[in-house]
């Protein structure tokens, strides 16, 4: 990775209104296929606060740093990052998407002899996910109920 920076305030000089995780002013990167917090934040969906939550307690942490100290993202920390997004409507714990987190990297270079007990913890975590999905497919049905209540009840009116 080549960066190639004009003399600037290190992020750590920078006062927090210069803060942005992106490039310094006169700060140009050449990164190839990776990409800066907003453009992956783009991508995904999500706010930079959360990117950098979930980067504070060891989610997502970035593939690597700029000269200027910058985070750099890959498309396999995108992937995580919709894999964790995918959780987040399940309910699922931080600590819960940070242990499941660490079965499927886990999977990737298990010993075959470590591949059933990765096997089993990931089953546990399918079936959880399956019942949360039920549970809130449930919690739409009633608050489609709810919303056919109110229609009847306004079409009742003047």
């Amino acid at each position: 990775m080549t960066t190639v920076h004009s003399p600037s305030p290190t992020p750590d000089d920078r006062t927090p209104d210069q803060v942005t995780d992106g490039p310094a002013p006169g700060e140009t990167t050449h990164i190839g296929e990776t990409m800066h917090i907003g453009e992956l934040a783009e991508r995904a969906g999500m706010s930079l606060r959360t990117i950098r939550h979930y980067d504070e307690v060891g989610l997502l942490v970035p593939s690597g740093r700029t000269a200027g100290g910058f985070r750099v993202y890959t498309a396999q920390d995108l992937d995580r990052l919709l894999v964790i997004r995918r959780m987040k409507p399940l309910g699922f714990t931080l600590d819960e998407m940070s242990e499941l987190l660490r079965v499927v990297d886990a999977l990737a270079g298990a010993a075959p002899e470590d591949q059933p007990a990765l096997a089993a913890r990931l089953d546990a975590s399918l079936e959880d996910a399956r019942a949360r999905h039920a549970k809130l497919v449930e919690r739409a049905g009633m608050a489609e109920e709810f919303i056919g209540t109110l229609s009847t009840l306004r079409a009742s009116l003047p």
